[in-house]
């Protein structure tokens, strides 16, 4: 039994959360000593995340109560079963005084961990002329930047081709040639590329534009700057099921304040002091699931950032979703600091 997925019935979400990274699991079990309690998924947080929980709240308060569990005498292919029909990463189970015995995870059973399709068109954004890398970018355009064994557009590219996304729209500018000598001679089958050509730089949404005409289903845009852990299967769904126009992926950045914290009253008298409060933040993280009908917001040559098409959206009562994900699903190279991190982080495999 893998301890490693028991938690106690007194850890609040953003602990439960910073647990999920480190061990690298979307499921945890909690246990009030070696009695059963629940599950506690990566979902159940996201969700109390786009419900503006405070993230210090218990965790054991927003669990679900449709839980799935097998108990000792159940057979084991009954309990595959299970797991299957329920996509089911891990399954406790417990005897007749709901004692947890054991856990049975996805990867005891089955030995196919594919992922599943996605197949939708992917805009990447690689047009910018990465000043916060000068001077490589000097020399180099951001997009064909090494990181591991590939470039930083390879890495983006190759997460979406695991849920077979082939179809990618690459938006060029800066040094739009060398990127395209790049592809020519790397000549990947996995990749199908067409350029969208900006004539002057047009932000993160302006080149969009150019594909109205092109893609007539729902499509991703990616900064080229950030690689995500994530199942894009799941953002899809969310997306879908939630019927909006576009969602983008936020990232949830805590921060500790090193001081107490002083709240008054209007009389200046004290409220509350907090001493070295942790904040919990959503950041944006440069990915987005977007519906052909956003085309009808941008304007043609119209310098424009992906964060204003949104506002729009917002502004004429479009539903505009926000899917969370864990500080450890991202990592942006946009920088000199985070670009160095993420290639000494490569270079431990």
């Amino acid at each position: 039994m893998n301890k490693k997925l028991i938690i106690t019935k007194n850890k609040n979400l953003i602990s439960v959360l910073e647990y999920m990274d480190l061990i690298d699991k979307k499921v945890l079990i909690i246990c009030d000593g070696i009695k059963f309690v629940g599950l506690i998924s990566i979902g159940d947080i996201q969700r109390a995340i786009i419900n503006n929980v405070n993230l210090q709240e218990l965790a054991i308060d927003h669990i679900r109560k449709d839980i799935v569990f097998a108990k000792d005498t159940d057979d084991l292919e009954l309990v595959k079963k299970q797991m299957q029909i329920n996509k089911i990463e891990c399954m406790p189970i417990v005897n007749s005084d709901n004692d947890l015995v054991d856990i049975i995870e996805w990867e005891d059973l089955f030995v196919d961990t594919e992922l599943q399709s996605v197949n939708c068109p992917v805009v990447v954004m690689a047009g910018g002329e990465g000043k916060r890398l000068r001077p490589l970018t000097n020399i180099i355009p951001k997009p064909l930047i090494p990181i591991s064994k590939k470039t930083i557009i390879e890495e983006i590219m190759d997460n979406f081709v695991k849920v077979n996304c082939h179809r990618f729209y690459l938006s060029v500018n800066y040094m739009a040639d060398k990127i395209k000598d790049y592809f020519e001679k790397i000549d990947n089958s996995d990749y199908i590329i067409q350029y969208i050509n900006e004539k002057k730089p047009l932000g993160t949404a302006g080149s969009l534009f150019l594909l109205k005409n092109t893609i007539n289903e729902t499509f991703f845009v990616t900064n080229c700057d950030v690689i995500m852990n994530i199942d894009f299967s799941k953002l899809m769904d969310f997306h879908k099921t939630n019927n909006n126009i576009a969602t983008t992926v936020s990232i949830i950045k805590t921060v500790e304040i090193p001081y107490g914290t002083i709240e008054t009253f209007e009389d200046g008298s004290l409220k509350e002091l907090i001493e070295k409060p942790i904040k919990s933040y959503q950041i944006n993280s440069g990915l987005y699931v977007l519906e052909p009908d956003v085309f009808n917001y941008i304007e043609d040559n119209e310098f424009l950032h992906i964060t204003t098409l949104l506002l729009r959206l917002k502004e004429d009562n479009k539903k505009v979703g926000v899917f969370p994900l864990s500080e450890k699903s991202y990592t942006d190279m946009g920088t000199w600091e985070m670009y160095l991190k993420a290639i000494s982080r490569n270079n431990q495999y």
